[in-house]
């Protein structure tokens, strides 16, 4: 008695015929491809970086430090500002921005930093501002660091908070 039952070999049925020369065609055509277009590697950081005439960098147009905004653009820009308005604004514009970004408004007092604060720049263009809450200790002279995202120094903006 046999436990096992030997058979012959089946033949591949027609559609598994067919479907093999298409797996080999196709990849044929792949290999000819890539071939013909050269198939040389790129480094991964010459494949991530950015590209164009702009170097794919917001481009500031408009920096300065103000009292206030008004209908988007600041009013009363200055060198320097009464402690008794209470605030005071850095306001920054771009055109063009590339692609979504952050920059960062880094406001120092008396070469110390106070606050570091981070903004979304949206394209095409966009205006972007940054504020703090004056006390009589912020009196002196004040500085605010526009970077880019990679922290990247774009402009520095000098003011005085007086009484």
């Amino acid at each position: 008695m046999a436990l096992f039952r030997r058979t012959a070999p089946s033949q591949p049925s027609q559609a598994e015929t067919s479907m093999s020369k298409r797996k080999v065609c196709f990849l044929f055509g792949l290999l000819c491809v890539s071939i013909l277009l050269g198939g040389r590697a790129v480094p991964q950081e010459a494949a991530l970086a950015p590209t164009g005439a702009s170097g794919e960098k917001p481009t500031l147009v408009q920096a300065s430090m103000c009292a206030s905004l008004k209908e988007g653009s600041p009013c009363n820009p200055g060198a320097a500002f009464s402690v008794s308005q209470g605030k005071v604004l850095c306001f920054s514009s771009f055109d063009p921005v590339p692609r979504k970004t952050f920059i960062l408004h880094s406001w120092f007092h008396r070469d110390v930093l106070i606050t570091r604060q981070k903004l979304t720049l949206n394209p095409p263009r966009w205006s972007t501002y940054s504020t703090i809450q004056l006390r009589e200790a912020d009196k002196g002279p004040w500085r605010v660091e526009i970077e880019d995202h990679d922290a990247r120094l774009i402009e520095v903006l000098r003011f005085s908070i007086t009484d």
